[in-house]
Parts: C-alpha cells; structure tokens; sequence
C-alpha cells in the first residue's frame, strides 16, 4: 500500500510539514530541575526526526515554575537561560527535515501541592550543592511530602476558581486573582517568544486534559463571576488572551496551535450534563478557528475521566474520532487528532474519509521511533507496535518525583537513544530458552550483534505467557507485542523452533558459548487446594478448561484475576471475587482498574475484600473474614486460583554450573514481572555479554 496521502506535505500555517505524521507531546521526565533541554531529552527527540516524523510537539513544557512545575524532569521555557539548550535540539531536528513546536502548559489544579514551589528550591539545591546532591535532596523531601500531600498539609494548586479536587491529585485549589490570570497571561506569551527566539517552528497551547487552560474552559471548574468566566466567551478569554498575546510579540507567521479537549466525557463515567461535551467543544473549536489560529489538536476528557483521552488496550482503535469529524466540519484550518490510530492503513483511510489532516501518534513512536520510515520503505511488518498497556504514563507517574523518567513495555531503548549495539558477536552461538517477551527480545538483540542465535519454545507457538494475557475480552493488542518481536527477531537473522522441550543433552548438542534461560513462570497452585472442581487462571486462559453457566470463585483480585473474571462472565457465569486485602486489586494501576471494574459490576460480580480462603469443598468455599475474623461459606460450582506465577527453574538449576557456556537467566524466570520487566531484562543480559 503507498499511503500517498499520508506522505505527503502540508502546511500549518506558513510551515510547510513533509508528511501528515505529528508526534503527539508526551512527558517522560528525561529532563532537569532547571527545565533546560539536556542530552538524554535531546536524543529521544532527536531519534525520532531520525525516524521521519513530519513534526514534533515537545512534553508539556512549563511556562510557571512556582504553581506550574509538573515534575522534576520537565522541559521548561520560563527563563532566558533555556532558550539555548532548546535550540541546539531544534537545530538538530531541523537537519532531518522535521518541525517542532513546544507545547506550553500550566497544571492548574491537577498538580501536586507538594510541587508548589518545590522545583525553585531544588534548583538552588542543584546551583549550591551539585545535581547528585540535589538528588539526594529530593528523594529525602518527596517521600515525606506525600504524606503531607495526603493530609492536604501542602500549599493549594491553582485553578480558574475554587472548585472540587481533580481525581488524581486530589489537591486542595485555589482561585486565582485578577493579578494571577494577567501574570500567567503573560508567562504564557514569554514562553511563546522564547520557543521562537530558539528556532522553534510554532508552538502549541495545551487546552485539553482537564489542565489549566481547559479549566478556565471548563463550567465544572470555572465558577468565576467576572470576564473570565460564566458564558462560553468569557470561559474562553484566559485563552484567547493568551493568542492575542503571543500574535502581538511573535508575529502572524509564528503558528499558534491549540490541543482542545472538546469532549470532557464525564457522560462515559456516568455523569452526565456535567462539565461540557462535544456541542460545546465544537463551538469552542469555531471560536478559535475564526480567531485565526494555525491549527487544532483534538483530543478530549481529562485526569476525571482519564481513560479517555489515554486508553488502555481495551479500546478500539479510533473510537474517538467522530470528535475530529465533527470540529474538521466546523473548522477551515488544518485538523490534527490523534484517534487512537495504530495502524498506516487506519491512518490513510481517516485521511481519505476527511475525519482530520494530521496523524498524531504519540505512544506509538515511543514504542518503534522508527514507525514513519518503516512504513514508507515498505517495511510495516518489522513496526514495533504499542500495545496501549500504559506503562510509559505509570513508570513516569512513579518516576516523575524521584527524578527518572518513564519507560517503554516494547523498547527498553527509551532514554537510551545515544547506545549502539555493536555488530561484534562474530557469530558466536546462543541458544535461548523460551519464545516468550524476554526471549524474543534477547533473539533480537544478539542476532542484531551479529550472534549465532537459536531460540528454542516448547510449546507449538511462540508468546509465552502473551498467549494467556490476550485472552480476555479485547485484550487481543497484547498479542501484538509477541508478533512484533517474533517479525523483527527472525527478519535480524535468529532462528526461532517451536514444539521443542529443551533438555541439557539438546541445548549441549549445539555447542552454545551462551545459554539464556527464559523459561518463564507457572501459576501457583498449592497443594492443599486441591479437587476436580479447582484449577488455575492459566487452565481458563488457555483454554483447557471452559466454564459456562456455572457459580465460580476466583480466588485474587490483581489485574489477572480480574481479567480472568471478565472472561469467565463473558462465558455467563456468576462469579464471586475473593480479596485477602483491604480493596480489591491492590497494587494494579489505577486506570486498569476504572476500565474493568465497570464491566465486572455490569456483570453483577460480587466482590469480597478482607476474606480468605480457607476450605475448598465440592460444593462450596469456607472464608475468613479477616476484619472481623468469623467465617463464612459461599456456594461455588469451581473454584479459579488466581495467585500469582513462580519462576520455572527446573532446568536453568540443571544448566547454571556448566563449564562449557555461560548460562544467563532472564524474565520471569528470573523474577516474575510485566512486559516491561521482561524486555529490561533482557537487554540487560544482552548487553552484559562481551
């Protein structure tokens, strides 16, 4: 398929981008305290004009350090002093012939109390003490701080008007002043000049995601009774000011764009007629349209209603984007939307339908930079594909306070750009163990290094546990994952035998300098829980055990379990999930858990937090209850176990003391993880290998 549409020019105002492609502004936190653009930020981007975009959106870069310091690792423009880092980068984007415009952004409600003046003081730290000094600092000042943040005994967050706590932060707010509004107006429109005095080609103005812009926006969080707030116009002056603002000190030619939530999809979750929805977003895209702006981003919803502007794998590839159909309606400028687009040929039929004039990817060049070459050199099979398992968003979540950066399930080289495998395996064998995520990836990896490499799968398949995890109703992406880098280890030269057991005599009879083991990990069934009527989740994921119509107990409440249980009511069965802690799905992120747990209740599910299991009988379970420490019986037809994997080391304790190959262990044999955890730890080895 050519894709001529897709590769093909366009202009954003008077910019003229070499393709439709535009990558979508993602913070992972490879920045400083100082927000100046430093050498790790700088090859991320860097890789990915390498990989053909037609244009970049920087990460939410912030225009406020006192209220609008999102991380520790963010890209800033609200000193001088970061104008010339952002141009070196710029400079070096521009020579691949990709654009690039700053998205600037203030939090507003949905920070962190704990924020709130923190960035400046760590950033003297940095300035008196050294930056692993100031390091030390803060992992000694934020561990505390959010147990402060969680008794609210931090300084408020911002936001348009006294309103109620943004979900995620759950940060106590203050409205701002008159003098407020006007200084941030103003930081605003500095930022704007700063991005272009580095060189930038435009910049973008974040009014989606429930930040502070899209506050102002917002009736549900602007209750303001003067010029700001109340009618439609009056909620879109702090924006408005903003562009005449940046038209008057950058020029008519600086693009402006605007990202604009234009569906706050509070009726998704059930609330209904609160905040604004598509008629009004629609309005508002008019509104700056006639404004004369270059540009629209159409995305939607905010940290309320997170799953839907960033969507976990259950989601249909362009679900949303009737959004864009209907502002490119409304609209006479150029119309980029993201869509949830994870293929070249949705990508080309969204152009040809007119749906919008712009492809923004965002997870998927994080997890393959080179996705726009592959595809216009004909190589779309080798395209690394995300799986929409969110783990690029939570690692930076959980890194975006101690300073590291986010991760990628799919590409351990995330934050890694600047390492190189060296072609220096001079085909030395290596036989791994298991096709499963660390495997393949290991395969790659040491083919790529010009090794020798057998990869040997005892089952009739590769995938390893993915064969299980893309069970569940629409979690088919997660097949993805193990297809991808199956394609990609055998196009870098590594062979790949299924239906082998591996055995020391066969590994032996290949004569390996290394041996990687990935076995992988079998689902814990203790011994006295035992009977016909008991198995595990991997017996009903793979299909070896099928439940219809029956009274079933699944025993654990983490992400498998709750999958598990979505599957088994799919089969209609009434099932009942029985939780040792406190609440179910202790420890699983938060947005897999609001995507589920609405189906298991739809289902009438029955949840038994702070119960366990004690007895399993033919007809029955016998819990206890650990609060009130009684017990209580529950009429079960099976029982399902969902506890947990342990790592399968049968033969890695056969292999390790060999003298003749080095023996390295990895993924879950090694210790039982994700996706993520995996693939790191299989970079890990290969790179470990001399």
């Amino acid at each position: 398929m050519k894709y001529d549409l897709l590769f093909s020019p366009m202009k954003i105002g008077n910019v003229e981008i070499k393709n439709r492609v535009v990558m979508a502004p993602m913070c992972l936190g490879f920045g400083q305290f100082d927000g100046k653009v430093n050498e790790t930020m700088m090859n991320y981007y860097v890789e990915r004009a390498k990989g053909g975009v037609g244009l970049i959106f920087t990460e939410i870069t912030r225009v406020n350090d006192i209220t609008g310091a999102s991380s520790f690792g963010q890209m800033g423009l609200s000193h001088d002093y970061q104008i010339e880092p952002l141009r070196k980068m710029v400079d070096e984007i521009h020579s691949y012939g990709t654009k690039i415009m700053v998205e600037l952004h203030h939090p507003g409600r949905q920070n962190l109390g704990l924020m709130i003046g923190t960035v400046p003081l760590s950033i003297a730290c940095e300035k008196l003490m050294g930056n692993a000094y100031a390091k030390l600092l803060t992992g000694a000042i934020i561990p505390p701080g959010k147990v402060l943040q969680d008794h609210h005994i931090v300084p408020r967050v911002v936001a348009p008007s006294k309103c109620d706590k943004s979900k995620m932060s759950n940060s106590v707010n203050r409205g701002l002043t008159k003098c407020g509004i006007n200084k941030l107006i103003s930081q605003f429109v500095e930022a704007a000049v700063r991005a272009k005095k580095a060189g930038c080609d435009g910049v973008e103005l974040h009014a989606a995601h429930g930040y502070l812009i899209q506050q102002f926006l917002s009736p549900n969080t602007n209750h303001r009774m003067d010029e700001y707030g109340g009618n439609l116009e009056n909620r879109m002056r702090f924006l408005t000011e903003i562009i005449d603002g940046i038209r008057s000190a950058c020029g008519k030619d600086f693009p402006i764009v605007v990202r604009l939530s234009v569906d706050e999809m509070y009726a998704k979750i059930g609330e209904k007629g609160k905040g604004y929805d598509i008629t009004e977003g629609v309005k508002m895209a008019k509104i700056l349209s006639d404004k004369g702006i270059d540009a629209i981003d159409v995305s939607s919803a905010a940290y309320d209603t997170f799953n839907y502007w960033l969507e976990p794998t259950t989601f249909n590839p362009g679900w949303r984007k009737y959004l864009a159909e209907e502002v490119k309606k409304a609209v006479d400028i150029p119309v980029i939307a993201a869509n949830l687009i994870r293929s070249p040929q949705q990508a080309e039929k969204q152009l040809e339908e007119g749906i919008q004039d712009f492809i923004s990817l965002g997870r998927p060049l994080i997890a393959d930079p080179y996705w726009v070459q592959k595809v216009q050199e004909g190589r779309e099979d080798s395209v690394k594909r995300c799986v929409c398992c969110l783990y690029c968003f939570e690692s930076m979540m959980h890194g975006a306070y101690e300073y590291t950066h986010g991760h990628c399930s799919v590409n351990p080289f995330v934050g890694r750009e600047s390492v190189t495998l060296n072609k220096d395996g001079r085909r030395r064998k290596v036989v791994i163990i298991g096709a499963g995520v660390a495997g393949l990836t290991a395969a790659e990896l040491l083919a790529k290094r010009d090794f020798d490499v057998t990869v040997l799968e005892k089952d009739s398949e590769y995938g390893g546990q993915i064969n299980l995890a893309d069970k569940p109703p629409h979690k088919e992406k997660i097949k993805w994952c193990a297809d991808d880098l199956y394609t990609n280890a055998v196009k870098a030269g590594a062979e790949v035998i299924c239906s082998v057991n591996a055995t020391k005599e066969i590994v032996d009879s290949y004569n390996p300098e290394f041996v990687i083991n990935a076995t992988g990990a079998n689902s814990i069934h203790p011994k006295f829980f035992t009977g016909e009527n008991t198995y595990t989740v991997t017996e009903i994921l793979n299909g070896n055990v099928v439940l219809k119509n029956k009274k079933v107990a699944v025993i654990g409440s983490g992400m498998t379990g709750l999958e598990t249980s979505e599957l088994l009511c799919s089969q209609g069965n009434k099932v009942t999930i029985v939780e040792m802690a406190d609440s179910i799905a202790p420890g699983a992120w938060f947005q897999q858990v609001d995507d589920i747990m609405p189906k298991l209740i739809e289902a009438e599910t029955e949840f038994l937090p702070s119960h366990k299991l004690l007895e399993i009988h033919p007809d029955k379970i016998v819990l206890e209850n650990t609060a009130k420490h009684s017990k209580i019986s529950i009429n079960t037809d099976y029982v399902v176990l969902s506890l947990g994997s342990r790592s399968n080391l049968a033969l890695y304790d056969e292999l390790k003391n060999s003298t003749d190959y080095k023996v390295l262990n990895i993924g879950d044999s090694s210790k039982v993880g994700r996706i993520a955890n995996a693939t790191e730890s299989a970079y890990q080895a290969v790179m470990s290998i001399k």
